[in-house]
């Protein structure tokens, strides 16, 4: 599936994060987002589920002149390293697009062409919130920058105009606080707390699939269904009903034990706790950015980072307030943050 080139008197530059658990894609037509989408690509079950992410993303990026390139997916368990990740979808963008219409993100690098990123594997791996990060310090000169999805969350300083990251792999990042692994949807709920308060006891949980955070906010009434586009852990329902009842299976009893303001309490509960250890990283993320200056958030997880920003005390600024885009896709291009931003940066490089 060839990209096609060349819109006539207009430059379209179709951006993609090529996650490995959703795809996520951009268009902006000069200088502007004018259409954004999240695909479900579950890359662990095959490397098939990219052409089909493709194919039902396809109307956000016909006719682009230019497609420009970061990922995460490199990190499926599919791929037996991360470099080997990297190369296969190097290999399968460059079997889908043409080689002189397509730039891949390199981070710290910037954009490279597809023949010059077979030797930057170390760059360009898992860099998208470089991208992201970049755009907002072009917009905004002091920022905490938190960009919240479905499994994890980056929080990156900006200073004086500049991405002033501590870290810059995924081993790093883990380190300095600048990379959280807590999602707004796809995180089990044994990665948030050890325990929940249930019926006034503290309740250890049961170290099992049952549940996700998806089902928390779901149950909270807080939770855009658009943005939970993979099965849930029993693969029922999707429901306020169905979630407590996957809720109340992690300390191990039966949803009609409690009534549904015990279950909301519990949820809260969890969403409390995937706070706290976000504040916590916040800290220690944020150490050069100056009192007062915004949180910038994008992602699906914006109505956490929300509480995060009343947290620390910031003004909470939208991702889709500082960059070109039309009213009708903001969300959904805050959503796609590093795909819109690659987008961005490549019309303007």
């Amino acid at each position: 599936m060839k990209a096609p080139s060349g819109g006539k008197g207009k430059k379209i530059v179709a951006g993609f994060d090529v996650g490995g658990a959703h795809l996520k894609v951009a268009r902006a037509e000069e200088g502007r987002v004018v259409a954004a989408a999240t695909v479900a690509m579950p890359l662990w079950q095959g490397l098939d589920r990219l052409d089909a992410a493709l194919r039902e993303a396809a109307p956000v990026f016909a006719g682009a002149d230019l497609a420009a390139f970061t990922m995460t997916g490199e990190l499926s368990d599919i791929f037996p390293t991360r470099h080997a990740g990297v190369m296969t979808l190097l290999d399968l963008i460059r079997g889908r697009f043409r080689d002189d219409a397509a730039l891949v993100y390199a981070g710290r690098s910037g954009f490279i062409t597809l023949e010059q990123a077979a030797g930057a594997s170390a760059d360009i791996a898992s860099a998208n919130w470089h991208a992201t990060a970049s755009l907002v310090a072009a917009h905004v000169r002091d920022a905490l920058f938190v960009d919240m999805g479905s499994t994890t969350t980056d929080l990156i300083p900006v200073c004086d105009g500049t991405v002033a990251n501590a870290g810059y792999t995924d081993a790093e990042r883990l380190l300095t606080g600048e990379l959280v692994y807590q999602g707004f949807t796809r995180t089990f709920l044994f990665g948030v707390a050890a325990s929940a308060p249930v019926g006034g006891w503290l309740t250890p949980l049961m170290n099992e699939y049952f549940a996700s955070m998806a089902d928390v906010h779901r149950i909270l009434g807080v939770l855009d269904e658009d943005d939970d586009r993979h099965p849930a852990a029993d693969g029922k329902e999707k429901t306020p009903a169905a979630s407590m009842a996957r809720v109340a299976r992690m300390v191990g009893r039966d949803a009609f034990e409690l009534g549904g303001r015990e279950w909301r309490d519990v949820a809260r509960w969890f969403s409390e706790q995937q706070l706290r250890t976000l504040h916590d990283a916040a800290f220690r993320a944020a150490a050069c950015v100056p009192d007062g200056a915004p949180l910038v958030a994008a992602g699906s997880g914006r109505w956490q980072i929300r509480r995060l920003a009343e947290r620390l005390d910031r003004p909470f600024v939208d991702f889709a307030d500082i960059i070109p885009v039309e009213d009708a896709v903001r969300s959904a291009a805050s959503s796609a943050g590093p795909a819109a931003a690659v987008a961005l940066l490549a019309d303007s490089a």
